[in-house]
């Protein structure tokens, strides 16, 4: 049997300082699950079919071990969010990879900024605020694109500003914007 590669592997990352910055970020995410959830690691482990230990979970929560892609889905499945959602949430936080990102944005976060260059979203912000359960969107590539061209931006300056309104917590119900 072949021996499973890391996320950072898939992701076909061989600079050590940004595969490290994914391995923290993809910890933290795992983290910041559990934690909203109540659980500590020791009841989160117990949850999980393989009975990871706790000093392996503590490991992966602060970045100190690389996850496989069986272990990130694992782990997701346990905290009921798909793997898919955490993986990208941690590297829009960590700000990596951003061009070709589903970006989640949390619109009460956007509409409490204060950069005056970005003003021109609130309106649009307000509209999709409106009509989301749980004020969380997700702004695909192509999206960011559009909006980028119709704000003056580049696509590249949009998404980074985009990626600093991330969800705290992973949100599984998200109202897409198709653009």
């Amino acid at each position: 049997m072949e021996s499973q590669g890391t996320v950072v592997d898939l992701l076909d990352i061989e600079d050590e300082a940004t595969a490290n910055a994914i391995a923290r970020a993809l910890g933290d995410e795992l983290r910041r699950g559990r934690e909203a959830r109540g659980w500590s690691r020791a009841w989160f482990v117990k949850r999980l079919p393989s009975r990871i230990g706790d000093r392996t979970l503590l490991a992966y929560e602060h970045g100190m071990r690389q996850l496989t892609v069986l272990r990130l889905v694992e782990l997701a499945e346990g905290l009921e969010v798909p793997a898919s959602v955490i993986l990208g949430q941690a590297l829009q936080r960590a700000r990596l990879t951003l061009h070709n990102l589903v970006l989640r944005v949390d619109l009460r976060q956007l509409l409490q900024g204060d950069n005056n260059n970005y003003r021109v979203l609130f309106p649009w912000a307000r509209n999709r605020l409106n009509s989301s359960t749980n004020g969380v969107i997700e702004v695909t590539p192509t999206g960011v694109q559009e909006l980028a061209a119709f704000i003056g931006r580049t696509p590249a300056e949009l998404a980074t500003h985009l990626s600093q309104f991330t969800p705290d917590v992973p949100v599984e119900e998200v109202m897409s914007l198709p653009i």
